[in-house]
């Protein structure tokens, strides 16, 4: 937070029900992918319903800087590429809290010619840069970090294509590769021992390129162009998480998204939810760029959630879900058990922590361990003062687990939402009923 930034707080009154009907703001994965790749594609990108948070913002804020040019019209964002070379910025680029954004533009920086240096907000410079430092570096660039953090300087020039095998589950390391492959000689594989999200492949081929995909791996050939696309950004299931967790709480309940992205590497929790107990339908699926979007129903289980138990490749799809999932473990009858899930001690904050600390604080019982938590069921939560400590998905979370709570739950440093979500607290008036 800089000094000019207000700490605010947001009071959460308990609900007695969650009805209605919404249309989310634009994915954020997908508005990263679609701004970096339309700024450095040939000819105009056109979006709409793209991303409102604070993290795509700066996406778009670096490739502006590196010579695109963003126009808004009406609802759309207009990107005007740079035919695939950027211009090295006199100012350093930007990107503010976004790992997504630093991370993912390293890769398409690091062939380019000139140097370039990102730096990021105080909780971006503690997180990792390394994962994405060591590949890049494998196929040639020259990247010097301070501690393994941002600042990150990239002395960009030719490539060469590598064959690399990721040692952490990571759409952004896995993208960053991708999106230097591209820009470099030979064919780059990418190897998974557990797949991540996919939509940079989707977005590289809607812009164009031959990405080839198996169970494994998936590879691009160096030399391709980009070329511009007209695009509306599926809603966000990231986002949808914490309505559709609220609405599970509720026997009553019933909440519809429409136009919700369900690529298959997102809609994990859509199964969680379904094994908890929750009623989950979909209608009206379409194809759109490679993207699955359609229309979601959600309804609460009679006699409540039950419990599971999330580890191994489940929770590294539900990574970003993980903080509202153990904020509602327990209201289940049975309680929910994470592990595996150490990647959450490097996000905008120390999320096992942070969810732990603020669960104790509302009443509830929780063992913390170094990779994940165990949340018994059957318990009652009271209200509490709860830090978000700068971090929008324990914010939102706890605001999930408010609505269940005795009392009124005051939620420090609310504003943090705005990083990925700012419309977040209005809508959630919008579908509460108390």
């Amino acid at each position: 937070m800089t000094s000019t930034e207000v700490r605010t707080e947001r009071v959460i009154a308990p609900a007695r029900n969650i009805l209605g009907s919404l249309r989310l703001p634009g994915d954020k994965s997908i508005s990263h992918r679609y701004a970096l790749l339309g700024g450095l594609a040939a000819g105009k990108t056109r979006l709409t319903n793209f991303s409102t948070g604070a993290d795509c913002a700066s996406s778009l804020g670096c490739v502006e800087a590196l010579g695109a040019k963003i126009t808004r019209s009406g609802e759309a964002i207009e990107i005007e590429g740079v035919g695939g070379i950027f211009q090295p910025s006199a100012q350093p680029l930007d990107c503010g809290n976004s790992g997504s954004t630093m991370r993912m533009l390293a890769g398409l920086l690091g062939p380019q010619n000139g140097s370039f240096t990102l730096i990021g907000d105080a909780s971006l410079s503690r997180r990792p840069m390394e994962r994405v430092r060591k590949p890049l570096m494998q196929m040639g660039a020259d990247i010097q970090l301070t501690d393994g953090h941002a600042p990150m300087v990239i002395r960009g020039g030719k490539l060469q294509a590598i064959d690399y095998t990721t040692p952490v589950p990571s759409a952004q390391v896995k993208s960053a590769v991708l999106f230097a492959g591209l820009q470099a000689a030979g064919k780059t594989t990418v190897r998974e021992a557990v797949r991540t999200r996919d939509h940079s492949e989707l977005a590289l081929r809607a812009f164009g390129a031959n990405v080839e995909r198996n169970l494994e791996s998936v590879s691009i050939e160096g030399g391709q162009q980009l070329q511009g696309i007209e695009a509306a950004v599926p809603g966000d299931m990231s986002s949808a998480a914490f309505f559709l967790c609220a609405a599970a709480l509720f026997p009553e309940s019933n909440l519809v998204f429409e136009g919700l992205g369900l690529n298959p590497t997102r809609a994990t929790l859509l199964d969680v939810l379904t094994a908890l107990g929750a009623h989950i339908g979909v209608l009206n699926l379409e194809d759109k760029h490679g993207e699955l979007v359609g229309t979601v129903q959600v309804n609460a289980p009679a006699g409540g959630l039950t419990g599971t138990t999330i580890s191994g490749a489940l929770a590294a799809q539900l990574i970003d879900e993980l903080p509202v999932i153990a904020a509602i473990a327990p209201y289940t009858q049975n309680g929910i058990r994470i592990r595996d899930a150490k990647e959450l001690r490097v996000k905008e904050s120390d999320r096992i922590a942070l969810v732990a600390r603020n669960l104790r604080a509302m009443g509830a019982e929780v063992e913390e361990f170094e990779d994940g938590l165990d949340v018994p069921g059957k318990q009652t939560l009271h209200a509490a003062e709860i830090d978000a400590g700068g971090d929008h998905r324990i914010a939102m979370a706890f605001s999930v687990a408010a609505l269940r709570a005795t009392g009124e739950t005051v939620i420090q440093g609310a504003e943090s939402a705005a990083i990925s979500f700012p419309e977040f607290f209005d809508l959630l008036d919008r579908v509460t009923e108390r």
